[in-house]
């Protein structure tokens, strides 16, 4: 038993627009930056370029300038779909034997890895890896852009000159990190009030506190005024390669100017007369495709799913993650937070941008470099410390993601959709997908149905909120256990979508999700 409440009902109406486009995204300010992009005559690439950045002063604790993902297109006028994979890599100089295991245990964050001494792969600057976020955007920008750079860029200097604004939502995310924050310096004077988390007046009072964020309003102006290599190659690279060194990192300028994001095919699922495409490597893609294809050999009716379905995905989802954490390597722990962003885009042309982008864990490494405001990623974290497995840490190595954008197109109907949330997020694709393609249902209502989420360990764990005969149907078959669909931590991950029918384009976000929205753009 839990003490909320069971009458209450939550609904969240997706977005719809005739004439123009629609960003969605975890914050509905990085949504509209994005919408105004399209108002001006930006491409959907564009619009994901300037919502990445300005997620990344919004919502600093999930995803910036220093993390890394990934992002799918698809192009209207050439009908054909792409994957810019901007993922994070380890350090040139990395020397695995500077992660010794503490022999205590595993280790309590993202990944119950076997514990490394003094948490180095966890928190602070041995935590860092080589940034892709901006690569990526420079690639994509390059390829498909139509806007000016600097315009893109600016609309997140004018949220980092305003500072963070912290409510009721952001005082409690912080609070979630407060004692890894306050061990750097500059994160602690960034976030923290006399070492512990933000006050706010009362809990009835409308707060206009705001975090300072000038040093990153500055780093930004560089970055809009120079270009993108500025972050890789120049002084802006080198001094942030300086001071990861300082606080004990082995990032370095080399790193930096050697790292350039990938464009590449996508993975394309044949399904239900449709298709799907999905990042091919070192995502959850290619587990997206397997999950798929078991799918592909049931026959499921209705117009909602029933137990049939909701035991299909489960089979489906536990046979790919047995594979893949036997073989790919990677595995989340379900006792952390969500510590991710997506968007998705889609313009007044039909072209579609899914991103999902991160810094790993919750406010990455906790590290904030104080010369450039930047709150650095700890994408060390997602390799094994044990030596000799699949994804063992070694220099200039490549991250294995949990990320999962994806386009589909079925009917005469096209979607982009992603989520945040770990290893959850692949469940909620598979979902959100069959929903719309088994089911004919529209992202609104995909959006809104129950999910299910098994994602590596014995136990199905089950919105509580499903009818009694398909949780009967579950609990025959696995130990599943109940929960509900809650705002923090979300049990079930946090997906933001776009849809397009016919000349129609709609978008939604998580209903759980405070600040996600999806805003359209303005005629």
């Amino acid at each position: 038993m839990d003490s909320f409440s069971n009458s209450q009902i939550i609904r969240k109406p997706a977005t719809k627009s005739a004439n123009g486009g629609i960003v969605a995204a975890q914050h509905k300010r990085g949504a509209a930056a994005g919408a105004a992009i399209l108002a001006e005559g930006g491409d959907a690439v564009d619009a994901a370029v300037a919502t990445s950045f300005a997620m990344g002063v919004l919502e600093p604790w999930m995803s910036g300038p220093a993390g890394g993902g990934t992002m799918m297109i698809y192009r209207a006028d050439e009908d054909r779909a792409y994957t810019v994979y901007f993922g994070m890599r380890a350090p040139a100089n990395l020397n695995p034997d500077d992660y010794p295991l503490s022999g205590q245990g595993r280790a309590g964050d993202l990944f119950p890895w076997p514990h490394v001494v003094d948490d180095r792969n966890q928190i602070g600057a041995t935590s860092i890896a080589v940034p892709g976020t901006v690569a990526g955007m420079e690639a994509a920008h390059d390829k498909f852009g139509n806007l000016p750079w600097r315009d893109l860029v600016t609309p997140a200097v004018k949220f980092a000159d305003e500072g963070l604004h912290v409510d009721w939502y952001a005082a409690l995310i912080i609070a979630s990190s407060t004692r890894d924050l306050a061990k750097n310096p500059a994160a602690a004077a960034t976030y923290l009030e006399n070492g512990q988390w933000p006050t706010i007046a009362g809990w009835t009072a409308l707060s206009d506190k705001r975090i300072d964020m000038s040093a990153m309003a500055g780093t930004l102006r560089r970055l809009a005024e120079s270009g993108p290599r500025a972050f890789y190659e120049g002084d802006l690279a080198d001094q942030i390669a300086s001071e990861v060194q300082d606080a004990g990192g082995c990032l370095t300028a080399q790193d930096l100017r050697d790292y350039r994001a990938e464009i590449q095919a996508p993975l394309e699922i044949d399904y239900r007369g449709g298709k799907v495409f999905a990042p091919a490597q070192l995502t959850a893609g290619e587990n997206l495709a397997e999950c798929l294809d078991i799918l592909g050999q049931q026959t499921f009716s209705g117009d909602k799913p029933g137990a049939q379905a909701y035991i299909a995905y489960v089979d489906a989802l536990r046979k790919t993650y047995h594979r893949r954490l036997r073989e790919m390597g990677d595995i989340n722990d379900d006792r952390a937070p969500t510590c991710t962003t997506h968007f998705s885009v889609v313009d007044r042309h039909g072209n579609m941008v899914a991103v999902t982008q991160t810094l790993l864990s919750i406010f990455g490494s906790k590290v904030v470099l104080p010369g450039s405001g930047l709150l650095m990623n700890n994408g060390i974290l997602w390799f094994d410390p044990e030596k000799n497995k699949p994804n063992s840490l070694a220099p200039a190595k490549r991250c294995l993601m949990n990320v999962c954008p994806a386009l589909g197109e079925v009917n005469g109907r096209r979607f982009a959709i992603g989520a945040s949330g770990g290893r959850k997020i692949l469940p909620a694709i598979l979902q959100l997908t069959s929903f719309m393609t088994d089911f004919g249902m529209s992202l609104e209502d995909a959006i809104h149905q129950q999910r299910v989420d098994s994602s590596g360990g014995d136990t199905v764990i089950a919105d509580q909120s499903l009818p009694d005969e398909i949780l009967a149907g579950l609990q025959q078959k696995y130990p599943t256990i109940t929960t509900r669909r809650t705002m923090f931590p979300y049990a079930f991950a946090c997906p933001a979508g776009v849809e397009r029918a016919g000349n129609v384009n709609y978008g939604a976000t998580e209903i759980m999700s405070p600040w996600g929205d999806a805003v359209a753009e303005k005629a």
